[in-house]
């Protein structure tokens, strides 16, 4: 039984709730106890939904007069299950589209209260439709609908795209004495359902300490264009953000050897540094040319070892490491000289970026593994799922969303900016009577 009460400053809603069980299986008794508390949940939530609604009374909307049609019933979907409420529907004095106060003071995202919304296209943002109906099943006894489930999230993924510029985020409380700032950004392959298999792209701004412990990291995700225009768009409005909050950081820019990776990075950072496990990997070619036989095993895991802490921890190891392979060019197997080649190309066009010795004993960074991962995780672990096809729309709201969850406290943040501001289409009401 519900029984509203209120005062001049807090609303209150009383609630008797009865749990009638004969079962000796916990278990079974579990289940009538979140039936009982889903049923108490539509129940409150129907009542506080009345709250948010007009006496009837004429409004304006956006400064224009509107009438109530009267009371009308539609479906509203909650966290406890589907509600069925009466509300007022308005419609101008000449017409035309009807409108809902309720619907637009409550927040509601399409036929969904905000809760629901957020709990929605959070878990769809980590995996698909199905998977999300099947864990809220589960989980609370929720039936859900895979289709509608998509329809919220990409509501919500489109209003975080219209945001993305002009909502500022705060970073953690704990995040202090910032020394460092590590750029990166890579590519990974989207399976999309008109143009194949395409290049989606991930940016990673992470905060370094003085000894090197990285505090934070921003991800920046996009689906893939032709030109990568907005992702740079993108990431370089980030980057122009953390430098107005850190200026006084060094700003190192980390990546593969793509070219393209450093035209956008070097005139945004003072230092730039050739990832340290690409580097590794041509080191391991080249001993594999150098000793390529079963029997040289040893001698090459060592050789390897060596090397590698040479080019790490010796100030200008990398040019020493390009001269000593060139100098193996008439020692090695003709059949193995075109991987020497390939080793010797790449270190002659990126030495001069492989400065380890200065960054390790900075505690600077010299590795892009954050990047690296962010591929894996931004984008390939939510949209590299076996028989997944996507459609651009799609797949930029499912990645706003997505971008928002892995970087620490945004997505708290990104709702309580909707919810003290409202979606895009949130009308401003006022009584008539006020003007």
């Amino acid at each position: 039984m519900l029984k509203l009460k209120t005062d001049s400053n807090v609303k209150k809603i009383s609630l008797n709730i009865e749990l009638e069980f004969n079962s000796d299986s916990m278990f079974e008794i579990e289940e009538k106890i979140l039936e009982v508390l889903k049923n108490a949940g539509k129940d409150l939530t129907r009542e506080v939904l009345k709250d948010f609604d007009t006496n009837g009374e004429a409004i304006l909307v956006e400064g224009k007069k509107h009438t109530s049609k009267g009371m009308q019933t539609e479906y509203y979907e909650t966290l406890y299950g589907k509600i069925e409420v009466e509300r007022h529907v308005y419609q101008g004095t000449s017409g035309g589209k009807t409108f809902c106060p309720m619907e637009n003071q409550a927040n509601m995202i399409l036929n969904s209260t905000p809760k629901y919304a957020r709990a929605i296209s959070y878990l769809y943002a980590q995996t698909g439709g199905v998977a999300v109906a099947e864990s809220l099943k589960e989980i609370v006894g929720r039936v859900a609908c895979p289709t509608y489930m998509k329809k919220i999230s990409d509501s919500i993924g489109e209003e975080a795209l219209i945001h993305e510029e002009s909502f500022e985020y705060d970073l953690p409380n704990e995040i202090d004495d910032i020394a460092s700032i590590s750029i990166g950004l890579d590519g990974t392959c989207m399976l999309m359902a008109k143009d194949g298999w395409r290049e989606a792209m991930a940016g990673t701004i992470s905060l370094f300490n003085d000894i090197g412990e990285r505090q934070y990291t921003i991800y920046v995700g996009a689906t893939p264009e032709y030109g990568k225009a907005t992702f740079l768009s993108r990431l370089d409005d980030e980057v122009k953000k953390i430098k107005a909050k850190f200026p006084d950081a060094i700003y190192i820019g980390v990546a593969d050897g793509a070219p393209e990776n450093w035209k956008f990075l070097n005139p945004r950072v003072s230092k730039c540094v050739l990832d340290y496990f690409h580097a590794s990997e041509y080191v391991k070619l080249a001993a594999k040319s150098i000793y390529p036989k079963q029997k040289d095993e040893e001698k090459r895991k060592k050789w390897i070892k060596d090397e590698l802490h040479k080019l790490k921890h010796n100030k200008g190891g990398a040019k020493r490491f390009l001269n000593l392979i060139i100098s193996y060019q008439e020692k090695v197997y003709k059949k193995n000289l075109d991987n020497l080649k390939k080793v010797i190309t790449y270190f002659s066009n990126n030495y001069k970026k492989m400065i380890y010795a200065d960054q390790t004993k900075n505690n600077l960074s010299i590795g892009s593994g954050v990047t690296e991962a962010a591929c894996k995780e931004l984008i390939k672990a939510r949209f590299g799922r076996s028989g997944m096809r996507w459609k651009n729309k799609g797949a930029a709201s499912v990645l706003a969303t997505r971008s928002l969850t892995m970087t620490k406290g945004r997505w708290g943040a990104f709702w309580n900016k909707i919810l003290k501001k409202g979606t895009v289409n949130k009308k401003n009401i006022t009584d008539i009577t006020q003007n």
